[in-house]
Order: structure tokens, then C-alpha cells, then sequence
């Protein structure tokens, strides 16, 4: 275990058992399609998000929780495969572990059904039973894929020990301004600065737009993820806008997740924000070359290579 010195990422939220199906295209409503392929694959948001902080260099621990079941041993043993310290990684023992029916199209575009299960129990005693790994943190790092009330108390305990906290709104949903004020870096996606904001977002102008109103409601930073169009990051200093590294995607599940992880990585190290964006950008892309959700996050030694 890497000593308390170290600039730990603490990930609180979801872990998931990803049942990926390849497609010919995303089925509309009524339509039953044949797949063209299947995977089980180890997923969930908050999973995905400390799996990417640990490869890309960071020691990284897990507040979570899984089911007594067959998939929740294999999350468990995955992650501790890559490391990452699972003192605050409760089992429950009658909810099964939470799940993601995911398919994947030709064009790599993917389509999420999220099965919550056990990370719906996530609660105060399991933020109590993270005290050790807060203390030891420098960056925490939240998602929505577990209860809100959690994620407030998670958020606000964070922010009082002074640590720097990142929110990534997944799946989407209304946030207040209470909750807001507690997030230094808020790092939406297109659809999800769509909703926070009551803005459309569809490219780098109505994402200034959109993050505008934002910071407006009390975030330090925004971070929207555009894909192929990058990032944007908007803070009371002004807007800069980060181009994506050019690649052909075949699989964009995790992107979003493995960016986080490795932004989340820099910033604890120390690195200033475009650098810490730049890397997060460098790993993001490495990952959407490749299939699956935690199968596609890339190591440290990886991004150094390409």
C-alpha cells in the first residue's frame, strides 16, 4: 500500500457488472435486434473512475458497495488487482451487485441501462467508515450512480477537510446550488451540461454558454467534455478551450470515466489544470481505440509510450 504521503484519489460511488451487446445500430422503441457480439465486462462509473486514477499513476481507494454474488467477487478482486485500497468497500448481503445492460453500435455509440442494486444502499455509515481514506486524500471524486443524499454528505465532508472535489453528474440529473458550491471541478458531458444548464449544448459556443450558467450557480471550475471537440474548462479567470487528440474510436464507454480518472491523477500529483486536462485528453482517446468499459483504460506507461 503506497504510504498516507502519497497524493491519494479517493472515488466514492458506483460498481457495476457491464453486459455489453454489439448491435447494428441502437434499437428504437419496440425494436428487438440479434447482437453481433457479447461481453461481460467490469464497470460502474465510480469503478471505472478509480480503476483509470490507479493505472494512470495515482494510489486510489474505493468507497462502494456490491452484492454477495458472483459479480460482486469479481469487481472486488479486479480492483484489487489494480491496487486500489478497498478498506471502505462494504458487501451487502441481500442486494445484488448493480449492473449496466449497455449496447454498442457500429459507430461505437452506446445506449445504458443502469440496474442499481447494491450501490442504491450507499449510505452515512459507509462515509464513516471511509474516514481513514478521506484524511489521506487529496482529490475526491463523486458520481450520481449512488444515492444524492450520499454524495452531498460526501461532497460537503470533503470540502470541509479541504479537499479538492470533483463531481462528475452522471446520469444526469437537477443539482442544487447548495450542492454546487461544494464542487471545485464539475465535469459534465455534453447531454449533462444540456440539463444543469437549460442549454442545448451541441458544440464549443453553447458550451461557453452553458458553462457560464454554471459557475454562475457556484462551481469553481467547469470541465464539458465534447468528444471529438474536446474539452472546454471555464473558471472566474476566463474560458480555454482544449482540442481532442485526433483517433478512430471504436468503443467510446469509459471515455468520459477514463479521462476523470486520469485528470483526477495529475491534479492530486500537483500538475496545473491544462496539464492534468491535456493527460486526462491523452488517455481518453487511447481508450475509445479499444472495446469495453476498465478493458479499455490505458497505465501510466501507456500514455508515455504513445
Amino acid at each position: 500500500m503506497p504510504s498516507s504521503n502519497d497524493a491519494w484519489v479517493l472515488v466514492i460511488g458506483s460498481l457495476n457488472m457491464d453486459l455489453v451487446a454489439r448491435v447494428p445500430h441502437l434499437p428504437a422503441p419496440g425494436e428487438t435486434l440479434a447482437s453481433e457480439g457479447f461481453a461481460t465486462v467490469a464497470g460502474g462509473k465510480g469503478a471505472n473512475q478509480a480503476v483509470a486514477a490507479a493505472r494512470l499513476g495515482a494510489p486510489t481507494a474505493m468507497v462502494g458497495c456490491v452484492g454477495d454474488d458472483t459479480h460482486g467477487r469479481l469487481l472486488r478482486d479486479g480492483l484489487r488487482h489494480e491496487g486500489i485500497d478497498l478498506r471502505a468497500l462494504r458487501t451487502h448481503a441481500t442486494q445484488p451487485t448493480g449492473m449496466a445492460l449497455i449496447a454498442v453500435d457500429r459507430a461505437s455509440r452506446n445506449h445504458i441501462v443502469l440496474v442499481p442494486g447494491a450501490n442504491d444502499t450507499l449510505g452515512t455509515a459507509d462515509l464513516d467508515a471511509a474516514e481513514a481514506s478521506l484524511a489521506e486524500a487529496a482529490v475526491v471524486v463523486c458520481q450520481l450512480e449512488v444515492p444524492m443524499l450520499t454524495v452531498q454528505q460526501a461532497l460537503q465532508r470533503a470540502k470541509a477537510a479541504g479537499k479538492t472535489t470533483v463531481l462528475n453528474p452522471a446520469p444526469a440529473r437537477p443539482l442544487d446550488a447548495a450542492l454546487l458550491a461544494q464542487v471545485d471541478w464539475l465535469v459534465p458531458n455534453e447531454v449533462e451540461a444540456s440539463m444543469l444548464s437549460g442549454i442545448a449544448v451541441t458544440g464549443i459556443a453553447s458550451a461557453q454558454q452553458a458553462a457560464a450558467v454554471l459557475l454562475a450557480r457556484g462551481c469553481a471550475h467547469v470541465l464539458i467534455t465534447l468528444g471529438a471537440q474536446g474539452v472546454l474548462h471555464a473558471h472566474a479567470g476566463g474560458m480555454q478551450h482544449h482540442p481532442a487528440p485526433v483517433v478512430e474510436a471504436v468503443d467510446t464507454t469509459a471515455a468520459g470515466d477514463t479521462f476523470i480518472g486520469g485528470f483526477a491523477a495529475r491534479l492530486a500529483a500537483g500538475a496545473s489544470a491544462a496539464e492534468a486536462i491535456r493527460f486526462g485528453q491523452a488517455a481518453a482517446a487511447l481508450s475509445v481505440t479499444r472495446h469495453g468499459a476498465q478493458t479499455s483504460i490505458p497505465t501510466l506507461r501507456e500514455i508515455s509510450a504513445a
